[in-house]
C-alpha cells in the first residue's frame, strides 16, 4: 500500500489579534518541516470496528484521524468510505511528538482526509476538504493545502499561501505534555495584548528569514510567556537562539 507522508510545522511567528466567541484570532506564519514526519498508510486489520494502528496515548475515539473520519462520513455519506474502514486499518508510524506545537494530530488528520480522496476518488476539492478539516482541528487546512509557507489567520481557517524558500529547522522537543487551552487562559488572563492590523499587514509582508533574525522568542510567539508561567519546566530547556513553536513544548532554530 502506498506510504502518504503527514509533515510536522512550526510557528516562526504566532500573534494573538483578537478574540472571537471562546477563540483566539491570530497570524501565524506557518512553515513545513521537511525533515520530520509521519507515515500513514491503508493496512490489513487486525480487529473489528474502526482500527488505527500505531503508538498514541489517546483512545481511538479521541484521536484527530477518527475524528477526520467521523467529519468526512458524516459530509458525504459514502459507502465507499465504510467499506474501505471495515476493510482497511490506519497504520501510523508516528515520529512527530505529541502536545508539541508541531501540528502532528491535525497533519495525521488532513493527510487521511487526503488518503480518503484519493484511494476513493471522491473529487473534493482543496477548499471542500479544508471545510472538512477545520471541523476537526484549527490547524488541519494549512496540511491539507500543503503550502511550503504560509500566513494562517482567523481561528486557523484563512491560508494563505507565502511564496519563500522553505527552510531547513533543527527541532527540540522537551517531554512536557502542555495543554493549548491552559496556555490560552494564561494568556488571555496575564498578557493579553492584540496586535493591530497595522502590525498585522507588517508580519505578513515578512520573509521568516526576517522575522528569525529580527525578533526574539517571546517578540515572536505570544504564547511563549505564559507557557514558560504555566509550566516552569520549561526554562530548564531554552536555550538561546532558539524559538518556540505553538503552545509548545517544542523549541526549534534555523539550520544555516
Amino acid at each position: 500500500m502506498k506510504i502518504y507522508r503527514a509533515y510536522a510545522k512550526v510557528n516562526v511567528f504566532l500573534k494573538i489579534t483578537g478574540i472571537r466567541d471562546n477563540y483566539h484570532e491570530i497570524i501565524s506564519r506557518f512553515m513545513r518541516v521537511d525533515s520530520l514526519y509521519d507515515e500513514l498508510s491503508f493496512s490489513k486489520k487486525t480487529k473489528d470496528g474502526f482500527e488505527i494502528i500505531g503508538e498514541f496515548s489517546c483512545e481511538t475515539k479521541q484521536n484527530t484521524i477518527y475524528k477526520a473520519y467521523i467529519a468526512l462520513r458524516d459530509s458525504i455519506n459514502s459507502e465507499s468510505l465504510d467499506k474501505l474502514m471495515q476493510t482497511y486499518a490506519v497504520e501510523v508510524k508516528k515520529y512527530i511528538p505529541a502536545f508539541a506545537g508541531l501540528g502532528g494530530g491535525s497533519s495525521d488528520a488532513a493527510t487521511y482526509l487526503k488518503m480518503c480522496n484519493e484511494v476513493l476518488d471522491l473529487g473534493l476539492s482543496q477548499n471542500e476538504l479544508a471545510k472538512i478539516g477545520l471541523t476537526v482541528g484549527a490547524d488541519v487546512p494549512f496540511f491539507i493545502y500543503g503550502f511550503d509557507s504560509a500566513n494562517v489567520s482567523g481561528i486557523g481557517e484563512i491560508v494563505e499561501e507565502f511564496k519563500e524558500p522553505l527552510l531547513d529547522f533543527e527541532v527540540f522537543t522537551p517531554k512536557i505534555e502542555i495543554s493549548t487551552p491552559n496556555v490560552y487562559i494564561s494568556y488571555r488572563e496575564n498578557f493579553y495584548a492584540p496586535i493591530d492590523g497595522f502590525k498585522t499587514d507588517e508580519l505578513k509582508k515578512k520573509t521568516s528569514l526576517d522575522v528569525l533574525e529580527s525578533m526574539s522568542a517571546d517578540e515572536a510567539n505570544d504564547l511563549f510567556k505564559p507557557a514558560l508561567q504555566e509550566y516552569s519546566e520549561l526554562k530548564n530547556y531554552y536555550k538561546q537562539g532558539y524559538y518556540f513553536s505553538g503552545s509548545g513544548s517544542s523549541f526549534f532554530r534555523l539550520v544555516k
